[in-house]
């Protein structure tokens, strides 16, 4: 009797016992997304360059009203744990040391796309809709744009808008974090 394969997946313990157990090394650009380890693409200068200027505007503008978190981990569920390439979080005192943040915990999410926007978009925002992740941010850099994604549902989120050069975005939860499209994209 013909058998087909099946995907393995892990959760997030076993993920960490790989870590832990040198399978996957310290500096591996991995990330479980649904049970899956996922290899990061390498970040490019562009990418790199936009990711700097938004932990800088986000560190002036939030203040001490969000942690700002960049490129670590989110525990969404058992079997993901994403590391988006910032976060802008709620205030805690232990700036998370006794875990990654939840999404009770994320007031914006932000993940930068060079060239990885289709997966992001497919896979990446339609999990943290899932997930109840309240805005999420998605910078694509090929169509120079920042689409803001609001109201999450199980089937994604109900509010997308696409911001461009000569707009403006703010942060829902934040509105004091205002800010032109132009000074993210660079």
């Amino acid at each position: 009797m013909a058998r087909e394969p099946v995907t393995r997946r892990f959760s997030v313990e076993e993920y960490y016992q790989m870590a832990r157990a040198g399978i996957l090394g310290e500096d591996e650009r991995v990330e479980l997304i649904e049970g899956e380890i996922i290899e990061l693409p390498p970040i490019g200068s562009r990418h790199a360059a936009c990711v700097d200027r938004l932990n800088h505007l986000f560190s002036s503008h939030a203040g001490g009203a969000a942690i700002v978190r960049v490129q670590d981990p989110i525990h969404l569920s058992g079997r993901s744990e994403p590391q988006p390439d910032l976060v802008l979080a709620r205030p805690r005192t232990d700036f998370y040391a006794a875990a990654h943040p939840e999404p009770k915990d994320v007031l914006l999410l932000v993940e930068v796309a060079d060239s990885s926007a289709g997966y992001d978009r497919l896979v990446k925002v339609p999990l943290f809709a899932r997930a109840g992740i309240p805005e999420v941010w998605l910078i694509d850099l090929e169509r120079d744009l920042v689409e803001v994604h609001r109201e999450p549902s199980a089937t994604g989120y109900r509010s997308v808008q696409l911001a461009r050069r000569g707009e403006r975005v703010s942060v829902q939860a934040l509105p004091q974090v205002d800010l032109a499209v132009e000074a993210i994209l660079g």
